[in-house]
């Protein structure tokens, strides 16, 4: 039986304390956590010490509250409660900075009260992926989950928390975060938002009071829309709130349910109501949302009005392609040139029916039906949901130019003027990053955009080809054999079809008493190539010089034999500074030619910045996967280890992210290989890609004909 350790003596943790503080630059004291730290037994030091070292790579203020309140509750706290802490901190400090995060280090008692949140709770990113689905295959207008304070929507996004653990299993929350979504889709579905929040409730001298009337009414014919229309997640909801109030509200509002519940009833029941119900107690359900009529309103009249100008453009468009004349000029009634003569008809103006079918709508233009597009019919059916019908001045088709289009487009962003001023991330990428100190992700922290690479010298690839044309010649030769191997094989024993010459020579000999041969088939020996390969090209300020010359060099000749073979390949740099501006160059697509364009972007690779490596991986990875392929390959073209300026990701956390990322590819069947020119890299690419993933190549000049040569290797 193991022997327990001696606990630390108060001199030992004095020393270990200031060193891990660095207390002479930092000034933080450390006495008062030697005095909670020495009474306690060398496991249970071990243990926070662990921990509050862990959190010195978020931040040191943050690491020394947590010694100091977790010793303080160390009677009432679990180890599982202890870590559930500590991680929930350094995503808070991720997402929200120092001072919210140390308000969770110092709200022990608060955190302990939902500490079942952390083991049965359903975490914004567990649950989105499913219920994005869910939402998209339900009717009505397409609607997007984002991560938010509280739950609600605005009537065009449904917004969940972090972390909903309001029950006591994991499998009941999920089914919480289904229902909040679910009933949230049927506000709008069901024309909860047709009011006029600011005037209906002007005259209400407690407006509040009669906003949650209204909330508490329209709730109750929402709940018998979901019954009619999703009866088996109704029946799960009341299964949900049974759990959260056992003591069901049998008379819940008293007698005006009944009318609520009718298939027939609408918003404007739900209003003419509210003075009936005004100061009676309306306890929510526990899958009800927030009513937020600010966000509702702001949200509604800058896409009424947007969709208003949109469906008219859109109509326009559609005339056009149908050969009609939006505003046609009036004919003279004399035929000739009187007053009448250039003025415009009333323009024409469609109508919305539904189909005979009664599953959907259909646009009419001069009694002729018309199949509205898709974008179309998305609109119209928008535009249903917010007014309850289509107005007929949003049926007239626009006339030319009769709207700027920067009303109803969505603003094209320059990809470098979003780097400028203070930083946004509309349109970009959001990564996690891994933090192997935390043994845990950092939660979109990494903000990546995709820039098209800027065009070089059209002629830089002759200029290659010239200077290599023997080196080329002899890796065609190479690779033209490779491709060569599908060939056919004649006088088979077995075969896909008769081969015509075995099969008249073995007639001929059976006709000369010799012995028939069996071999009289033939088949194709089809070599299996079903590949797909991502070059993913290092492009930061290190390869200024001979190296991104080599790089441009390999590409172009990898290039020319790749289309020789018929692979599918893509190449795209990488590079950025900093966690919030990474970027990925794109040079040649999968769907891309290998024509003049991509030569010159091939041309334009030009040394950048920084080599933050994990979130490129994780990028690329994720369009590697799309493709339909056998076999994926991800090569990566490096000249060192990964960093980024001023920052953590140059210690031994950037190079754990990275393992990481790669780890993640190969789970999804991508095969990672890297080839480096960096003559330290055996110090480190053993531990990110394997021992037989890297390859080291010890001259620069020696890349181009590598390259090729080791993509052969790889790929037979």
């Amino acid at each position: 039986m193991k022997t327990p350790s001696q606990p630390y003596s108060a001199e030992f943790l004095l020393e270990k304390l200031e060193e891990l503080y660095e207390v002479e630059f930092t000034w933080l004291k450390v006495e008062k956590l030697v005095e909670g730290l020495v009474g306690l037994d060398r496991d249970t030091q071990d243990f926070i010490l662990g921990w509050a070292s862990r959190l010195l790579t978020t931040n040191v203020y943050i690491s020394h509250e947590f010694i100091i309140r977790v010793v303080e509750a160390i009677d009432r706290l679990e180890r599982r409660v202890i870590e559930a802490l500590a991680v929930h901190a350094a995503d808070v400090f991720d997402r929200a900075g120092l001072r919210p995060a140390l308000d969770v280090i110092q709200k022990v008692d608060g955190f302990l009260v939902d500490v079942h949140a952390h083991a049965e709770g359903i975490t914004f990113e567990e649950v989105e992926p499913v219920l994005s689905t869910f939402v998209c295959g339900l009717s009505g207008r397409r609607l997007k989950l984002e991560q938010g304070e509280s739950v609600y929507t605005d009537s065009e996004t449904l917004f969940l928390p972090n972390i909903t653990a309001r029950l006591e299993k994991a499998k009941d929350n999920f089914l919480l975060c289904k229902a909040q979504v679910a009933f949230m889709w049927a506000q709008t579905r069901f024309g909860s938002f047709r009011v006029d929040f600011a005037t209906a409730f002007a005259h209400y001298p407690d407006r509040e009071q009669a906003l949650a009337a209204f909330h508490a009414l329209d709730s109750v014919r929402l709940e018998a829309c979901l019954a009619r229309e999703l009866p088996g997640l109704w029946r799960d909801m009341q299964r949900l709130e049974s759990l959260f109030s056992p003591s069901p509200d049998k008379g819940r509002l008293g007698g005006v349910s009944s009318r609520l519940q009718s298939p027939t009833a609408t918003v404007d029941d739900v209003l003419s109501l509210i003075p009936q119900v005004l100061g009676m107690d309306f306890p929510p359900r526990v899958y009800q949302p927030k009513l937020n009529a600010e966000a509702i309103t702001a949200c509604m009249l800058a896409r009424m009005e947007r969709e208003k100008i949109l469906l008219r453009v859109k109509l326009a468009e559609l005339m056009k392609e149908l050969g009609e004349t939006p505003h046609p000029p009036t004919p003279s009634p004399l035929g000739g040139e009187g007053e009448e003569e250039g003025k415009e008809a009333a323009p024409p103006e469609f109508e919305v029916r539904e189909t005979q079918e009664g599953q959907g709508f259909e646009l009419v233009l001069d009694d002729k039906p018309i199949a509205p597009p898709e974008d179309v019919k998305q609109l119209l059916t928008s535009i249903l949901l917010d007014w309850g019908d289509v107005p007929p001045e949003f049926l007239v088709p626009a006339g030319d130019g009769e709207y700027d289009p920067s009303l109803y487009q969505k603003e094209e962003r320059d990809t470098e003027d979003v780097w400028k001023g203070i930083y946004h991330e509309d349109g970009a990428f959001l990564y996690s990053e891994w933090d192997f100190a935390r043994q845990h992700y950092r939660k979109n922290w990494c903000v990546l955009r995709e820039i098209e690479m800027t065009r070089g010298d059209p002629a830089y690839v002759d200029a290659v080809l010239s200077k290599h044309q023997g080196l080329v010649k002899h890796l065609r030769r190479t690779f033209e054999a490779m491709r060569d191997e599908n060939r056919l094989l004649k006088r088979q024993a077995q075969g896909d079809d008769v081969d015509i010459d075995a099969l008249v020579e073995a007639l001929a000999d059976s006709r000369d008493g010799r012995e028939m041969s069996d071999k009289l088939f033939q088949h194709m020996h089809r070599a299996d190539r079903n590949l797909a390969v991502m070059f993913m090209v290092d492009m930061s300020g290190s390869t200024k010089g001979w190296i991104n010359e080599a790089e441009r060099e390999a590409l172009v000749m990898l290039c020319e034999v790749l289309e020789t073979l018929g692979d599918r390949y893509a190449i795209y740099g990488f590079s950025g500074i900093g966690r919030k501006r990474c970027e990925i160059y794109r040079i040649k697509t999968f769907d891309d030619r290998y024509n003049a364009d991509t030569k010159a972007r091939i041309a334009g690779i030009v040394p950048k910045d920084y080599t933050r490596m994990g979130v490129a991986i994780r990028h690329l990875s994720e369009k590697l996967n799309a493709v339909e392929a056998k076999t994926r390959l991800l090569i990566t073209l490096s000249d060192g280890k990964p960093e980024d300026y001023f920052d953590i990701y140059n210690t031994q956390y950037g190079i754990e992210d990275t393992r990481q990322a790669l780890f993640e590819a190969r789970r999804t069947g991508i095969h990672p290989f890297c080839i480096t020119i960096d003559k330290h890299g055996k110090d480190y690419l053993p531990h990110m890609y394997g021992h037989a993933n890297w390859v080291e190549i010890d001259e620069v000049k020696k890349l181009p004909l590598k390259v090729a040569d080791i993509y052969r290797r790889l790929t037979t």
